[in-house]
């Protein structure tokens, strides 16, 4: 080789990428087994689907179980409503989806919550059935099964957000994508795949969908663009031993390959190729956004300027340091945390022999869930559940390292995985049902009941909302109002013979009597802070339900009654 082509930044990149980094060829052994498949249908089945009755959690849940409700009463599957109120923050496909699953099962929890549950299973097979196709059936089997037993992916994700759709939608576009490209030829039934499940996630939660799948397949087209690894050897695993043939030497690099992995590279793509795509996404959600613009015209600056670009670039809400996925990501993986370090060690090592098991279709999925946590880890707004999409994506490029190094028989791996899925089956069946009740406002329903369950009495959340209450008591009529229009709740209190008002915030409460003018008298209250604050309870499931600290039922002084009597 002439060694002028490793001169320059962009052959050293492409040097390090395929040469040393991720010089071998992957798995060929594709071949779906049936007793892998059975395990990646019912273990996730087992953890995913028996509870899921608990109780809302406050915020996220008691407003996508309520938003769908309003929908599916109001029969308006157009303009999403929270409280009666256009809820112009995102798209509506979780929304849609939820409503359906309440049309059939019926309006509850666990018909809300089955979504989220379907889409991680979905999520998890997809791993397995296109991944093996990249890295090998071994290799996606441990993927599956990391990924099943990630905490912070199955815990976090079968809630009822909006998460769990768009990781599905991810991940599903980003492995068809990369099967479309991987061989050299381009494949269009993949590409056109992709492009759909892009378009339900844009349908789901805005461009972050395409975001992540382009710029990782951009990426290893040009890092695969041109192979300057040796020619790995035949595929073994660890342990086995090297065959040499008479005269060879295992100092002397063999011949050079051609491109990408197998010496195909990452197919090129025409442009009229991305038109097709875009035009698949635009044709997914072009109708409800047109409708939706009908409607209410100011939801296109809204949501996406406001709540996609300004959000990342100057964010209001959310603020966190750009390490803060790191621990997340760290506990959230586990086991798989001890497998990626091993990966890294690996890695770092630099060793020949540990190279010929780390093909670029691993590199890639190593490259892309790194892009993932990379581009959220820059956003100024961060919540944990953001980062879900790089679980997958990881968890390929360490089921690969573990398929193909003594960690596929040691029993410290399948040790880790089993004890790993009993804590998570009693943590799902025993621990989530009893913290969802000690943090949610419903947790003592009679003692909240009495105040909300009258709809002809008022009931107004104060300075956030609190919708899971709404959600139990069959109601859409809960205003919020925020503490700059504190002012304004006050004035229509005077016109109504009996107020309650949700204290939302540990302060809220005392700030509103401070407040209170003369005309105005609070005739009963209830605390829900716990007594004794700062216990061990405390701790583990804080002072307060999530979303409700107080409760207060405010009349004016100068009211007059009905001439019948009756309040």
């Amino acid at each position: 080789m002439d060694a002028a082509e490793h001169t320059g930044v962009i052959a050293w990149c492409r040097f390090l990428f395929t040469g040393i980094l991720f010089p071998g060829t992957a798995d060929p052994d594709t071949r779906i087994r049936r007793l892998s498949l059975l395990l990646v249908l019912l273990l996730p089945a087992v953890l995913l689907y028996p509870t899921r009755g608990f109780h809302l959690l406050e915020p996220d849940e008691g407003r996508y179980a309520q938003i769908p409700k309003e929908m599916l009463q109001s029969g308006s599957w157009v303009v999403p409503t929270l409280q009666g109120e256009p809820y112009l923050d995102k798209p509506p496909l979780m929304y849609w989806l939820t409503a359906l699953s309440y049309r059939v099962f019926g309006i509850t929890p666990a018909a809300a919550r089955l979504v989220p549950a379907l889409c991680v299973h979905l999520t998890i097979l997809a791993v397995y059935l296109i991944g093996r196709r990249s890295v090998g059936e071994r290799s996606a089997l441990w993927a599956a099964l990391l990924l099943t037993v990630a905490p912070g992916f199955v815990s976090v994700a079968r809630l009822l957000l909006l998460d769990g759709l768009l990781v599905l939608c991810v991940t599903t576009s980003v492995l068809c994508g990369f099967e479309a490209v991987r061989t050299g030829v381009l494949k269009k039934k993949w590409w056109l795949a992709a492009a759909l499940a892009s378009g339900l996630g844009f349908l789901t939660k805005g461009p972050i969908s395409e975001v992540l799948l382009f710029v990782p397949l951009w990426a290893y087209s040009f890092l695969a663009s041109k192979n300057l690894s040796p020619q790995p050897p035949p595929l073994r695993r660890e342990g086995e031993k090297e065959q040499k043939t008479e005269g060879s030497s295992s100092l002397s690099p063999p011949p050079f390959v051609g491109e990408g992995d197998g010496g195909r590279g990452s197919a090129p793509v025409a442009w009229y190729w991305y038109l097709a795509f875009f035009g698949v996404v635009v044709a997914v959600n072009l109708p409800w956004y047109i409708a939706m613009y009908l409607r209410e015209p100011q939801f296109l600056k809204y949501f996406f300027w406001e709540h996609n670009v300004m959000r990342f670039l100057q964010p209001f809400d959310h603020l966190q340091p750009i390490w803060y996925y790191v621990p997340l990501l760290l506990g959230g993986l586990l086991p798989g945390t001890i497998l990626l370090a091993a990966y890294f060690w690996r890695l770092l090592r630099g060793s020949a022999e540990d190279g010929v098991n780390r093909s670029s279709a691993g590199g890639f999925w190593l490259l892309t869930g790194a892009w993932c946590v990379f581009f959220f880890s820059c956003s100024g707004s961060k919540l944990p559940t953001y980062i879900l999409p790089a679980y997958p994506f990881l968890c390929l490029a360490v089921g690969e390292f573990v398929a193909r190094t003594k960690w596929n028989v040691w029993f410290r791996t399948r040790a880790m995985v089993g004890s790993m899925a009993v804590f998570m089956l009693v943590a799902h069946h025993v621990a989530v049902p009893w913290y969802a009740k000690e943090r949610s406002p419903y947790g003592n329903p009679e003692m909240i009941g009495r105040f909300v369950s009258d709809p002809d009495v008022a009931v107004v959340c104060f300075p956030r909302h609190c919708d899971s209450l709404a959600f139990y008591h069959d109601r859409s009529d809960m205003r919020n109002v925020r503490t700059k229009n504190v002012n304004q709740l006050m004035m229509d209190c005077h016109h109504r013979s009996r107020t309650v008002i949700l204290f939302t915030h540990r302060d809220s409460f005392s700030g509103f009597k401070n407040a209170l003018p003369p005309s105005l008298e609070i005739v009963e209250t209830t605390t829900f802070k716990r007594k004794g604050s700062g216990s061990i309870l405390d701790k583990f499931a804080g002072s307060t339900p999530w979303g409700l600290c107080d409760v207060a039922v405010v009349v004016p002084k100068y009211h007059v009654p009905p001439k019948d009597g009756a309040e």
